[in-house]
């Protein structure tokens, strides 16, 4: 190693590396730093969009929150220029250590606590402060290197830190997510964010700290490393303590596919419960009642082809399959493990009626929006089985475009029966659907049924959820050209939870409550975010 001494504004440093060599290192740590941070904000934003729900709102917060906290990061970090390198040498440590672990304890308060908001606000101010201090000190850490142009060393400073921010943007959905989930994936960046950052500091600016200081720093550092691989160790006890408190003692499959965490609870199939990033989607106890009530009504004429949107449980198809002269029913489903969970699980295979096993049965892998713009033919029935409106990905899936290529993929005569959410605790959303279909030429038919099946997010409270949301399902049954009647079809089957004078008096009460001048929802205008 050759020593070097290097003046700027009066101070000096003794570096252990050539100066073009710490140049470069020093950008390398930036580099790494800043694709740390950005591994950091996207796993807020991702797990408080599962936790939480409705993405747009988390994103916003998680990001607005970091960007105010950088800022002040950055004044903050004014006061220590002086002792630049001890002082990022400490932000480091103690970013690796929250941002490690901010998914960890975000998932506990969630299980636990039942509320994971103020958290999520917490680590955005917190990490956006650290993040914030790490430039200033970095351009002052550079510069006592190499006495380049003010504008050069902010130049390559801001390049380091871009690319760098690409490389952790790109590697957190498509290597940290994946292979090593959201929690592991976070401790793991928080340990590499330890290690850039004390190495960085006591290889090539050792000699600017005094022995005490190296000291603190190795030891801070090798502490971090070693909490962050312990609480690795210690990941999977973890998360089933944590499923345990969410759902309850009776978990019986919990896996994360590429498109959600799917959770299974009960034994059989009267026990069975279905959860979907946190979500009760399927209670055993009452589903019929919501099924029968989405696809019976539109059963109510030709019913040849029969097309399901969404349903990869199969409970939809289900009662289609009931009506012996349907030829064909093609399942649109995104995500392909729920369809392997229907086909596999016995518990959920014997409460779909091994509706995957009927030979009229077809099963599509895809996304409903993009399928429907390729043209695959026409239906007499469409049954709508999407994720409620609310959230944020399947906003799409309730807009007026979307309705419209449903529109184009109807016989003439075809109906198409939509799930529109709780009518009575979300009234807009509701009537926004009906508007949304209204405004692609379809001619509606709302009604609603009384039950308990709750959409609520799982938790600590959910027996309070559940009975809080015990409020119905909204439905509108939709067709080209006319207005279709509603009723149910004559002879057999014959639905369990209505009647056809039932299904009328509930269009009845569902028409007396309607809007007048309520506005679609489009894609360039989403509307379902207005109401929580």
């Amino acid at each position: 190693m050759i020593d070097q001494q290097v003046s700027l504004r009066g101070g000096a440093a003794c570096l252990s590396v050539r100066p073009r060599t710490g140049r470069y290192l020093v950008l390398a740590a930036v580099f790494v730093c800043a694709a740390c941070g950005l591994v950091y904000e996207l796993e807020l934003v991702a797990l408080a969009s599962y936790l939480i729900g409705d993405s747009v709102t988390q994103a916003s917060v998680v990001l607005s929150v970091m960007v105010f906290a950088m800022g002040i990061g950055s004044l903050l970090a004014k006061r220590l220029r002086s002792r630049a390198a001890e002082g990022f040498g400490l932000i480091e440590a103690a970013l690796a250590l929250v941002g490690g672990s901010s998914a960890l304890v975000l998932y506990a308060s969630f299980a636990w606590v039942g509320e994971s908001r103020y958290a999520l606000v917490g680590f955005s101010l917190t990490i956006g402060v650290l993040t914030g201090a790490e430039i200033p000190l970095l351009m002052t850490l550079i510069q006592r290197v190499d006495r380049q142009d003010a504008g050069g060393t902010v130049a390559d400073l801001f390049a380091a830190d871009y690319v760098g921010a690409l490389v952790g943007g790109l590697a957190f959905p498509f290597l940290l997510l994946p292979m090593l989930g959201q929690l592991t994936g976070a401790l793991f960046t928080g340990a590499v964010n330890a290690a850039a950052g004390g190495a960085l500091v006591l290889c090539v600016f050792r000699r600017d700290l005094t022995r005490r200081s190296r000291r603190l720093l190795i030891l801070l550092n090798v502490a971090v490393i070693v909490v962050l691989a312990v609480a690795t160790a210690l990941v999977g006890d973890f998360e089933r303590a944590a499923r345990r408190a969410v759902y309850g003692d009776g978990v019986r499959v919990a896996e994360q596919t590429a498109v959600q965490e799917v959770v299974l609870t009960g034994s059989d199939r009267g026990s069975l419960n279905l959860y979907l990033d946190g979500r009760l989607r399927v209670s055993a106890s009452d589903e019929y009642r919501y099924h029968e009530s989405l696809v019976h009504p539109v059963m109510n004429g030709p019913h040849a082809r029969v097309l399901v949107l969404g349903g990869g449980d199969g409970l939809a198809a289900r009662e289609a399959l009931r009506y012996r002269d349907v030829r064909e029913v093609t399942v649109v489903e995104l995500d392909a493990g729920v369809t392997r969970l229907a086909r596999e699980d016995r518990a959920l295979s014997e409460l779909n009626g091994h509706a995957y096993r009927d030979p009229r049965v077809t099963v599509v892998t895809a996304d409903a929006f993009t399928w429907l713009r390729a043209r695959h033919g026409r239906y007499d029935v469409i049954v709508s089985d999407l994720p409620d409106p609310g959230i944020s990905n399947s906003t799409k899936l309730y807009s007026a475009e979307f309705y419209g290529l449903v529109a184009e993929s109807l016989v003439p005569g075809g109906r198409l029966v939509v799930h529109g959410g709780p009518p009575l605790s979300r009234p807009r959303t509701y009537w926004t659907v009906e508007a949304s279909m209204r405004a692609a030429g379809l001619r509606t038919r709302p009604y609603w049924m009384s039950g308990p099946r709750s959409d609520s997010v799982a938790g600590p409270d959910r027996a309070t959820h559940r009975r809080r949301d015990a409020r119905g399902w909204g439905f509108v049954l939709a067709g080209r050209g006319e207005r279709p009647g509603l009723g149910l079809a004559a002879g057999p089957p014959v639905p369990r939870s209505m009647t056809g004078r039932t299904l009328v008096a509930a269009g009845r009460e569902a028409d007396r409550a309607r809007p007048s001048g309520l506005p679609p929802s489009t894609l360039v205008h989403p509307r379902y975010w207005e109401e929580r």
